[in-house]
C-alpha cells in the first residue's frame, strides 16, 4: 500500500517543478515540432501523462530530467503520427563512430532553436538538450534512449548542418482554403456572440481543450457561456502564429486590441472536430518567431 504521506510530498514537489519548468518545456516541444501551438498540446498530454505515473516516480531521482524525458517521447509519439520522420530515421541510423563535432557556441544563441527545424529528430532532439538546455551527453542520451555514442554521432551531423544553413527553415504550410473559411465564419460568429450560429460550425461530438481546466467533449461544457460572461474582455481574429493560420485572442489595450492567445482550431469534412484554447498558456504567443492578424477583431 502506498504511504500518503509519501505521495503527497511527491505531488507537492511535482507541482513545485512543473510551476518553473513549464515554460521551458513548452520551448523544448515547440522546437521539436516546429509549432508552438502543437509544442503546448504536447507539454499538456507530457504533464498528464507524469501525473498518472507519479505513484511509480522513484522519491530520490530529480523530477525535471523525468519530466522533459516523457516530454520527449511525446514529442516523438507525435512526429510519428503525422509521419514526418520515416526518412529521418533512416539517416539517424548512421554509425555513431563520427567523431563529436565542437559546440555551437553562444553566438547563434536563441536563432539554433528554430534552425534546428531542417534536423531530423534524433540530431534535433540531441542538440536542443545539450546545446541549448545544456544537459550533460551522459543525460542527453538517456533521456533520448540512445548510447553516448549515438548521442555524439547526432551532435556532430546536427551541428554540422547547423552551419552550412543559410536562414530560418520553416515546416511548409499547405494552403487550405475550406479550413480558412471556417475560421472566418467563426471568427466572425464569435465577435457578433452568434452562439447558435457557432454550433452549426461544429461537429456533434467535437473534442475541447482548455489548457488546465478542462478536457473532453465541447457538449459537456461551459465553453462559450464562459467568454459570453466576461465578452468585453476578448475578441477574436483570424492569424498566424509562425506561418500556422490560428484564431488569434485579443484583448482590449487603450483604444486598439492586442495578440494575447490562440486558439487552434482542428477541422475535418468540413466542420470543426476539436479546439484547443491556450488562453491560460501566456508564454505560448511570447515563445513564437511570428505572429500575424490578418483580420481585426471587430
Amino acid at each position: 500500500m502506498q504511504d500518503s504521506g509519501s505521495f503527497e510530498a511527491r505531488y507537492l514537489a511535482f507541482l513545485e517543478t512543473i510551476t518553473s519548468l513549464r515554460p521551458a518545456l513548452h520551448r523544448y516541444c515547440s522546437r521539436m515540432l516546429g509549432s508552438v501551438l502543437d509544442g503546448e498540446d504536447v507539454v499538456q498530454n507530457a504533464l498528464f501523462q507524469a501525473f498518472r505515473r507519479l505513484d511509480t516516480f522513484q522519491d530520490w531521482l530529480p523530477i525535471k530530467p523525468w519530466l522533459f524525458r516523457i516530454a520527449h517521447n511525446c514529442c516523438i509519439d507525435y512526429l510519428r503520427q503525422h509521419q514526418v520522420r520515416r526518412e529521418a530515421e533512416a539517416e539517424a541510423a548512421i554509425s555513431d563512430t563520427v567523431p563529436p563535432a565542437e559546440p555551437i557556441g553562444p553566438a547563434l544563441g536563441r536563432a539554433v532553436e528554430h534552425l534546428v527545424l531542417a534536423l531530423p529528430p534524433m540530431e534535433r532532439a540531441c542538440v536542443l538538450l545539450k546545446d541549448v538546455f545544456d544537459y550533460s551527453i551522459e543525460e542527453t542520451s538517456e533521456l533520448v534512449d540512445s548510447s553516448v555514442g549515438g548521442v555524439k554521432a547526432a551532435l556532430h551531423r546536427g551541428r554540422t548542418r547547423l552551419a552550412s544553413l543559410p536562414g530560418n527553415p520553416t515546416l511548409p504550410r499547405v494552403a487550405d482554403p475550406e479550413r480558412r473559411r471556417l475560421l472566418d465564419l467563426y471568427v466572425e460568429r464569435f465577435n457578433h456572440r452568434d452562439w447558435d450560429g457557432l454550433r452549426e460550425l461544429i461537429s456533434a461530438d467535437a473534442r475541447l481543450r482548455v489548457a488546465d481546466c478542462f478536457e473532453g467533449r465541447l457538449s459537456d461544457s461551459p465553453y462559450f457561456s464562459r467568454y459570453e460572461k466576461f465578452r468585453q474582455l476578448w475578441r477574436m481574429a483570424v492569424g498566424e502564429v509562425d506561418g500556422e493560420m490560428a484564431v488569434i485572442v485579443m484583448e482590449p489595450a487603450g483604444d486598439a486590441w492586442t495578440p494575447v492567445s490562440a486558439v487552434h482550431l482542428e477541422v475535418s469534412a468540413g466542420r470543426i472536430v476539436r479546439i484547443v484554447d491556450f488562453t491560460h498558456c501566456r508564454w505560448v504567443l511570447p515563445a513564437a518567431v511570428a505572429v500575424h492578424v490578418s483580420s481585426p477583431a471587430r
